[in-house]
């Protein structure tokens, strides 16, 4: 028996298990790194422990911290969450050896399952359906090449260590097999340790299904249903929904039990997850076990009603399950997107930022998990997931309509983020028909308007003109007075790469912003400290804002904007693409350096590699031209828009 959990992990899957370990009547330890010292995750927990640096290698990865925090803490008991340390077997035995529950499954589970190629052979062995491939031991280059002739096209070449699509390549061309298999060598090396590999045959568009199972330590084993994460990009999830709609009830028992079995195979206690590809036809493979707690777990518990953190502990402290596979009962649909720190019209850039405002959305059926704050920073050590919305409906379009309200009335300013690209997938018909699959972002959905710059509405030019010369202070019956008549005055806003002129002028029924000799009427209906109710044009209409006199951020129409004021700056001072200065995209550190003093580069050669937010980033060349200083080197933390390189012509 255990008395208090400390939470190895941080964000909203620690304020998650916080909320649940305090209900069964737990005390609990979060800890926490010196960049996340206010946290939201640090405020919820009974006790807190600082672990180290904001790096995640000196702090929430560091095993001898976490164990010497639950030493401070007398924590008897750690949940890894997801992430960080939850599927490293060295961690689990470091808990066991320090007589510290490791709510999790058993140490051998882990390590089996933590290799691609181990636990294939292990799927394979208790008759689980895999998909034909390599997974040997032998490992040289001759052997892959020749396996991979083998197999044949398209090819699917994987590191076995590892996820989050590292090491992972698609090949539908003989010529580039061995080029690919550097490249995958090289990014598992750097990404896992090790740069062992396994090859199988690709299944092309198929769906991603997985199938939630528990186990107990008295030898039972149920599973919870499936999870469709279908729709990904560069092979990380973007949707999850429970149920699959591409899944009956005949199906959901085939690969149920199939589920069960490999979970038996390795006497597994706990929650885990077996992720399997379905193809057009309806048979499925094994494609790997997740022996931890999903970051999609919400849309199980909506269609269950159970608490699997809750499962979590109670299998942990020797309790039988609570529940037979015949008891298991899946009411309704549940979906779920992951809010990230990210453009995507940028290619998913990470972004960084200081929370200035955030709402989340209210109503039947939808549930927020977050970790967020007004007044938090989001930098560029970890990663840039910021919260999960989730709605339940008692059908599938029920819970899609409401997730994309949802979306659109969830208020995040400060930071960019990827709220229109997720409200357009649900919005998307091939989504709405249940009919996308692994190849979804990159065909229907590819010329999607969020996935590129698009000019910004008039409207939105003429809220951030009001925002820009709105004084807080002043009483709104006086606003706009005037000894003397007040002419229409200039405005020059900003927003990223788009540029706006435009006239303000204030007139008796509210105010007029003139754009492209095109007019915005605005009335200020109401004003709070965070929202304004504007009347825009005859329409009525909520607008949550932060303004700091030159820059503002605004929500409106479920869309986010950030638009800085540039009236008094000298347009040719401004940096542009071909201005010969390469800038950091965000914070991040800096991996490598590939140009020196002297050396004559053309536009678009890579200059410099960094890391922010666990993806790399590459800086290029903007101009053709020779490098005329270089402020870098390897091992370097820069800070976003910093001059890190500069090219003359």
């Amino acid at each position: 028996m255990f008395e208090k959990i400390l939470i190895a992990n941080r964000g909203e899957i620690a304020c998650r298990v916080i909320r649940t370990a305090k209900e069964m009547g737990y005390r609990t330890v979060a800890v926490y790194s010196e960049a996340d010292r206010h946290a939201l995750h640090v405020r919820l927990a009974d006790e807190a422990v600082c672990i180290g640096p904001a790096t995640a290698s000196e702090s929430y990865l560091k095993v001898d911290a976490i164990l010497d925090a639950c030493t401070k803490s007398g924590a008897d008991a750690v949940h890894p969450g997801y992430g960080f340390l939850s599927e490293n077997a060295d961690f689990a035995r470091a808990c066991e050896k320090a007589n510290v529950t490791f709510i999790g499954p058993p140490v051998d589970a882990i390590h089996l399952m933590g290799s691609k190629r181990l636990s294939k052979i292990a799927m394979i062995d208790a008759g689980v359906p895999c998909i034909p491939g390599y997974e040997g031991e032998d490992q040289t280059d001759k052997t892959l090449m020749a396996e991979a002739t083998r197999i044949g096209l398209p090819l699917m070449i994987k590191a076995s260590a590892g996820g989050g699509g590292r090491g992972m390549r698609v090949v539908t061309d003989t010529a580039e097999i061995a080029d690919q298999l550097k490249g995958a060598r090289t990014e598992a090396k750097n990404a896992f340790g090790s740069d062992e590999l396994i090859l199988e045959r690709a299944v092309m568009r198929p769906r991603h299904v997985e199938i939630q199972v528990f186990g107990d330590q008295h030898g039972n084993v149920i599973h919870l249903g499936e999870r469709d994460c279908s729709v990904q990009r560069r092979h990380q999830k973007v949707v999850e929904e429970a149920p699959s709609p591409a899944v009956d009830k005949a199906l959901r028992a085939r690969m149920g039990q199939a589920a069960v079995e490999a979970a038996k195979s390795c006497n597994y206690v706990g929650a885990g997850t077996v992720e399997f590809l379905l193809d057009a036809s309806g048979e499925f493979y094994f494609l790997e076990m997740n022996t931890r707690l999903q970051v999609e777990h919400p849309v199980t518990e909506l269609v269950t009603g159970l608490d699997l953190v809750a499962l979590q502990i109670r299998v942990a402290r020797g309790e039988t399950l609570p529940i037979t596979q015949e008891q298991v009962q899946l009411n309704g649909h549940a979906i779920e997107v992951r809010l990230y720190a990210e453009d995507p019209s940028q290619n998913f850039l990470p972004q960084t930022g200081e929370v200035m405002g955030w709402r989340t959305a209210t109503g039947p059926g939808i549930r927020i998990d977050h970790g967020l704050r007004v007044g938090q920073v989001i930098g560029s050590h970890y990663d840039p997931m910021l919260a999960k919305l989730i709605a339940w409906g008692e059908s599938r379009e029920d819970a899609r309509r409401r997730l994309i309200r949802a979306i659109e009335d969830t208020v995040l300013i400060g930071v960019q983020d990827n709220r229109t690209f997720l409200a357009n997938i649900l919005k998307n018909p091939a989504f709405a028909n249940g009919e996308a699959t692994t190849a979804f972002i990159g065909s229907e959905f590819a010329d999607d308007p969020s996935l590129s710059v698009q000019p910004l509405p008039r409207e939105a030019w003429a809220i951030g003109a009001l925002l820009r010369t709105l004084s807080l202070k002043v009483d709104t019956s006086l606003r706009g007075w005037h000894s003397a008549a007040m002419r229409p005055q200039p405005l020059t806003l900003v927003s990223g790469e788009q540029r706006c002129c435009l006239t303000v002028e204030y007139r008796p029924a509210g105010v007029d912003v003139m754009i492209d000799d095109k007019h915005v009427c605005l009335r200020v209906v109401d004003q709070h400290a965070d929202y304004l109710v504007l009347e825009i044009d005859g329409v009525r209409t909520p607008v949550p804002y932060h303004n700091d006199g030159l820059r503002c951020w605004f929500s409106w129409r479920g869309q986010g904007f950030a638009l800085a004021d540039h009236t008094h700056t000298p347009h040719q001072a401004e940096d542009g693409p071909g201005s010969g200065q390469v800038r950091a995209p965000m914070d991040g550190l800096v991996l490598d350096v590939r140009c020196e003093v002297g050396q004559t580069v053309n536009k678009g050669q890579v200059l410099a590699v960094m890391e922010a937010m666990k993806m790399e980033h590459s800086l290029k060349a903007g101009v053709d031209g020779t490098i005329e200083s270089v402020s870098i080197q390897c091992g370097d933390q820069v800070k976003g828009k910093q001059v890190v390189l500069t090219i003359v012509s």
